[in-house]
């Protein structure tokens, strides 16, 4: 009897721990299921060899109260227990952020147990548009430091629900991203992690909303949204944005791609002239309006002398470390096939010139609101009911045949929505104090004045930020992976 006693309280006991979990998640659908995990192990390579890494895996876990599609709002937390077998204690680690969107696509993150971080519909995952395949590495010398690694779904400009309309369009992915943030601060305590030291990492696309999100931090423009969705009730600034080859300003891009590429041919010649050359006097406008002070009293960076910027403080750079680090039967062979380059004293000299015909021309004109909006630009701007929109004045005209025509108020406050620049501009109070980006030499998939303007832009409002090309590197490059993870142990000061 005595027996059947204690077999009873003890049945009672667990269904009432039962019964809390379940009272407490009826109350907050937003709590972090802590006890729900997996314990999983990798082999992470570093520059200092194998790193035998044993982490909790959290899967799918819906972010918002009101998906509009729980398989894409949700997302995956790895958090480190052991490296090395040493036990590592991840309360007050950094958080990397791993945006693993490529050309504007929705991200589902239910295949990252299946090889990697999968893509939309349409493939946008590593290796689809725009290409990310390096976050999948860099999540791995996070969890090999000692960091916790989220990574959110979100939804894209492929989405599509049951009756036919479109439910990825601009703004949902930086709209999903910012309601992912508000999840991890909602649960500040119970999901490890610092949710001060929020970094976020992207590539192309995913750089463009990376560096959206540091700019945008807590702006109420997107209130309605995040209301709509049922995204925590809290702030969505980050601590620092990690952007490779962001993809970003695209209202001006095309005018920034005809300043630097305009007279390159693309492999069936050369584009309109007359076309380029009204796109390019439209950037000049634009760059005179943003009033940049460069750097080392270098003076406002202007469309006239944005080739010497360029040159000085990113292109020759690039070069001489590339140059620097070659044995000198390698540097010799280098040069004697780069003749454009001279090198004496250690250091490279050449002109811009000739350094965009080394890279040359990959996109046709306009490159991002092209005419008949195959780009997939303006296919991230329609919106329910219409795939693709223009998304700029000038392609919109020319679309037409009129010149007095332009974008509406609503899909300008969307461009809007989507354009760091414009935050950083606003000097907005909850842009991110530390950035970190980094862009091919040679990637020709928008102008190098678009990393400069972001770089820039956050120099002239004192940001940390630290900037690098990578020389003769094309789209999507990373080559110091090892160092972005270490810049986040120093700027958040974290030692595992």
């Amino acid at each position: 009897m005595i027996k059947n006693l204690m077999i009873s309280l003890a049945i009672t006991a667990i269904c009432s721990g039962i019964g809390n979990n379940a009272i407490a998640q009826t109350q907050d659908p937003l709590l972090f299921p802590k006890d729900n995990f997996s314990v999983e192990t990798k082999t992470v390579k570093t520059s200092k060899g194998e790193k035998k890494v044993t982490y909790r895996s959290y899967m799918h876990i819906p972010y918002v109260a009101n998906p509009v599609d729980k398989d894409y709002q949700s997302l995956n937390v790895s958090v480190p227990i052991k490296v090395d077998e040493v036990t590592v204690d991840a309360t007050n680690a950094p958080i990397l952020f791993a945006i693993g969107i490529g050309g504007y696509m929705s991200v589902n993150n239910m295949r990252e147990g299946m090889g990697g971080m999968g893509g939309g519909n349409r493939g946008g995952g590593p290796g689809g548009p725009g290409g990310n395949s390096n976050i999948s590495g860099n999540k791995d010398l996070a969890l090999a430091a000692g960091y916790v690694v989220v990574t959110p779904g979100c939804r894209g400009r492929d989405n599509k629900a049951a009756d036919g309309t479109y439910t990825g369009k601009a703004p949902a992915a930086i709209v999903d991203l910012k309601a992912a943030v508000r999840y991890i601060r909602h649960n500040k305590g119970i999901l490890p992690g610092n949710v001060n030291w929020i970094v976020s990492t992207g590539v192309s696309a995913g750089g463009a909303m990376s560096a959206l999100l540091g700019a945008s931090g807590n702006s109420p423009v997107y209130g309605p949204y995040l209301k709509e969705i049922g995204a925590a009730d809290t702030n969505d600034d980050i601590f620092g944005s990690c952007c490779f080859c962001p993809i970003t300003d695209l209202e001006h891009a095309d005018g920034a791609y005809e300043w630097m590429y305009g007279t390159s041919p693309t492999r069936s010649g050369a584009v309109d002239q007359e076309l380029s050359k009204q796109l390019k006097e439209l950037f000049v406008k634009y760059q005179t309006s943003l009033n940049l002070k460069g750097k080392d009293g270098f003076g406002t960076i202007t469309a006239d002398n944005y080739d010497k910027y360029l040159l000085k403080f990113y292109v020759v750079p690039s070069a001489n470390k590339f140059l620097n680090g070659l044995t000198e039967e390698k540097r010799n062979e280098y040069l004697g096939n780069n003749k454009w380059i001279t090198w004496k004293d250690n250091v490279a000299s050449f002109n811009f010139a000739d350094y965009v015909a080394h890279v040359g021309r990959m996109k046709g004109l306009p490159a991002f609101d092209d005419f008949d909006k195959k780009q997939p630009e303006p296919n991230e701007f329609g919106n329910k009911t219409t795939d693709s929109r223009h998304f700029t004045d000038y392609s919109l005209q020319h679309s037409t045949g009129d010149k007095n025509v332009k974008i509406d108020s609503e899909l300008q406050t969307l461009v809007n929505q989507m354009n760091a620049m414009y935050f950083i501009g606003q000097n907005n109070a909850g842009c991110a104090k530390n950035w970190w980006l980094r862009q091919g030499s040679s990637d020709n998939h928008t102008s190098q004045t678009v990393m400069a303007n972001l770089a820039t832009s956050l120099e002239n409002q004192n940001k940390n930020v630290n900037t690098f090309l990578y020389w003769d590197a094309g789209h999507g490059a990373d080559q110091d992976a090892e160092e972005m993870i270490a810049w986040i142990g120093k700027v958040t000061g974290f030692r595992k």
